[in-house]
């Protein structure tokens, strides 16, 4: 006979762990038990030897399809006189390694209860088991048991209570398990908040959509605003009353042969669609696709995801094509979750309310996806990922980062475990930095850890820096913008050794006091150096030269020509004060802060070429200059590359003055925009080349927002592999700034490291 103590850590609470452990022991016949604490799940277990060693290997080989193991660990203890396996109640222990599954899809045997007329939970919006349903969004503390829920408002009935307290059940310990009998209720509201008395809410909000209405319809992280997106006056409705002139929205369809009527989906983005995460997808869009073209307008992709909860799939049961579904919120704030709120702040935008009454303890938008040289990257990392754990090259001191001022997310290090947290927002208001503040409260509880050393952003100005310097007794480490990319880079690929990083963006505070973005750099968590960047351009206005990519056109054509600017059709759209003006700025350096950002320059060329002289969201410009690039084109435009007795410096005047000559010989845009992203990528491949001359380097990481551009990064990956780099590119993490706070923490942490000891 044998005894051990096994205890595992990960996402092991919520996913049906105790019960698999549970069945398997009495399946090898064991006697112990098993129980849920602070850092994981605790096993004691004895057998003769043979059964014991079936059973551990079984407890990692055959594990719930939710869970993770992180660690597994296990020591031989005294026998016990049990006869039986069983399972204890939860203990709370001093140290707290606990981690939350995120929210998870609806499973299969959960759906074909939904729609099976002799099940008793047929059509209730609210099914889940241990292998699906809300998670992180409704936990407010841990263990992770009921009553540390949102769903502790809902005593179970007599039918749920024995399938919650049977082991054989697949709804064991399932903390958010209902049914119609005691679990939440869906509600309908009228456009003033009031409560409709309708015998069926979800038949009558699918009839209002049907009508060409506007819905807010609650979901696991918040509320969307839905309308039919076939329905083209519905769409532009929606548009106007949310003051939402071109962004696109979000879409949601019943499944893949829906998705397949109106977008494109090759093999990669069917698994990325289907995976329990559920994220919006990238998909190229089909001339032919029958939606409202104001759904993604001057887009050749939308944004696509399948349904994640089943009122998703209710709502869409043999009735739209495709829904849109976008986070309802006001602009620039993060998306609205309060019931109280939503009716109030909603008032104008919806014509009526899908709700219910299961609490959202923490908002959490959607992920955001595409599929990059054959890799999944995320664009943006939120609900199906989030607080899942990334691996950490190594272990360090636990450190709290506060990310960057657009896209903010936070981080947390616990050992060799980095814990992001989901997207909050721009930083740009009040209710954003208290979803900032909600964040680091509750993830940092849940994760059990209050840090002492906080890492943030080197601009003074960003919100987060401020957070930052109002903390009590912490120690603050700021760290480089562009630094923080590169490490970023490295870590979500768990890589450690100093790599070349090519970190193009659109805006970071450099160390020289002017604004980077087109950076190459070498180095490390241990720090950097800066060796290479595009030269600066000024920004006229500042701020300003970001919403009107005409300026930045001006500011590259003065570059490039001087005073003697060529005639350009860009300048008959614009008032002659205002160009005056414009160049004046320029020409005196007023209000004009230097950036060697590559996302100006790309602002600049789509100006330039007509593709947008003003955006209505972050990156407009570049992305449809991405979009209308022509395949196929192997032109490129002349750069020039010089040192002066610092970092190599790449001057993009050479390409400003043959992309002005081609079209003054009526180059097709297309082509313009083809030439300028392989001139980029043939840069990079140059500066690379030079780098390594000089360092060694082998190893290159390309990060920042601008590698969301598969045009780009699907040119520059094969010249550097060509000539023998090792690339990598990002993927669990985002390449723009809600990427950052990883890096932050990883550089922060390290540098505490060498100085304990030191």
């Amino acid at each position: 006979m044998k005894r051990c103590r096994i205890e595992i850590e990960g996402i092991v609470q919520g996913v049906g762990f105790r019960p698999f452990v549970y069945q398997l022991a009495r399946r090898h016949h064991l006697a112990g038990w098993v129980l849920n604490d602070s850092r994981g799940v605790t096993i004691e277990a004895q057998g003769d030897t043979a059964a014991m060693e079936d059973f551990l290997h079984a407890l990692r080989a055959q594990a719930p399809p939710l869970a993770v193991i992180t660690r597994f660990e296990t020591r031989p203890c005294p026998l016990a006189t049990e006869d039986s396996f069983v399972i204890h109640a939860s203990n709370e222990t001093a140290e707290r390694r606990i981690q939350i599954a995120p929210d998870t899809y609806v499973c299969g045997d959960c759906l074909a209860e939904l729609f099976d007329p002799a099940d008793r939970r047929y059509r209730y919006p609210f099914i889940n088991c241990t292998n699906c349903g809300p998670r992180y969004t409704i936990v407010t503390g841990v263990p992770y048991d009921r009553p540390l829920t949102t769903m502790a408002d809902f005593p179970l009935c007599a039918d749920c209570r024995r399938e919650y307290e049977n082991p054989a059940s697949r709804r064991f310990h399932a903390q958010p398990n209902a049914c119609p009998a005691c679990g939440p209720r869906l509600s309908l509201h009228d456009g003033a908040g009031r409560r409709l008395e309708v015998p069926d809410a979800l038949g009558q909000a699918i009839a209002l959509l049907r009508q060409g209405r506007i819905l807010a319809v609650k979901g696991l992280g918040g509320y969307h605003l839905v309308v039919d997106a076939a329905n083209d006056q519905a769409v532009a409705e929606l548009r106007r009353r949310k003051t939402r002139d071109e962004k696109p929205f979000a879409l949601m369809s019943r499944d893949l042969e829906a998705v397949r009527r109106y977008a494109w989906v090759n093999e990669a983005e069917e698994q990325l669609l289907l995976g329990v995460e559920r994220p919006i997808v990238l998909l190229p869009r089909r001339a032919d696709h029958g939606l409202s073209p104001r759904v993604a307008p001057g887009n050749g992709f939308f944004g696509v995801m399948l349904p994640y909860t089943p009122l998703h799939h209710l709502l869409l049961e043999d009735q739209f094509t495709a829904l849109v579904m976008t986070s309802a919120n006001l602009s620039d704030e993060p998306i609205l979750f309060e019931d109280g709120e939503a009716l109030t702040r909603l008032s104008g935008i919806a014509d009526a309310y899908l709700s219910h009454n299961r609490r959202i303890h923490t908002r959490t938008d959607d992920s955001i996806a595409r599929i990059l040289a054959g890799r999944v990257v995320l664009m943006r990392r939120s609900r199906g990922y989030v607080p899942r754990g990334i691996l950490l090259p190594q272990a360090q001191p636990t450190v709290l980062a506060l990310g960057a001022e657009m896209k903010n997310t936070i981080c947390f290090t616990q050992e060799n475990r980095a814990f992001l947290s989901q997207h909050i927002g721009d930083l740009k208001n009040l209710e954003v930095l208290r979803g900032l503040e909600h964040s680091v409260d509750h993830l940092g509880r849940i994760l059990g850890l209050n840090p002492r050393i906080v890492a943030h952003d080197q601009h003074p100005d960003y919100l987060s820096t401020r957070f930052a310097e109002e903390l009590p007794e912490v120690r603050r480490i700021g760290v480089q913008h562009h630094h923080a990319h590169l490490v970023s880079c490295l870590a979500d690929n768990g890589r450690d050794e100093p790599a070349i990083g090519v970190v193009f963006d659109g805006l970071g505070f450099g160390a020289d006091g002017h604004i980077w973005g087109g950076e190459f750099l070498l180095g490390d968590a241990d720090g950097f150096e800066r060796a290479a960047h595009l030269a600066y351009l000024p920004m006229p206005g500042g701020d300003a030269a970001t919403r009107e990519p005409w300026r930045m056109a001006l500011s590259a054509l003065a570059h490039a020509f001087g005073e003697s600017l060529p005639e350009l059709a860009l300048f008959s759209t614009h008032a002659p004060g205002d160009l005056r003006l414009v160049r004046q700025m320029i020409a005196r350096g007023i209000n004009c802060p230097l950036t060697s950002s590559c996302g100006r320059l790309f602002d600049a060329v789509a100006a330039l070429i007509g593709v947008r002289q003003r955006v209505s969201y972050e990156g407009q410009a570049a992305l449809e200059l991405e979009q209308i690039a022509a395949e196929g084109e192997q032109g490129r435009y002349a750069y020039e590359l010089y040192d002066r007795q610092g970092p190599f410096v790449v001057d993009p005047a050479p390409l400003i003055r043959s992309l002005v000559e081609d079209l003054g010989q009526g180059v097709a845009p297309g082509v313009l925009s083809a030439r300028f992203h392989n001139t980029l990528a043939a840069m990079i491949q140059e500066v690379c080349g030079r780098l390594r001359e000089g360092s060694g380097l082998n190893l290159v990481a390309l990060s920042g927002g601008v590698f969301q551009n598969r045009y780009l990064t699907e040119k520059t990956l094969p010249l550097l592999e060509r000539d023998g780099f090792t690339v990598l590119t990002h993927s669990l993490v985002p390449p723009n700034d809600g990427g950052l706070a990883l890096g932050q923490a990883v550089i922060a942490g390290r540098l505490a490291a060498r100085q304990q000891q030191s």
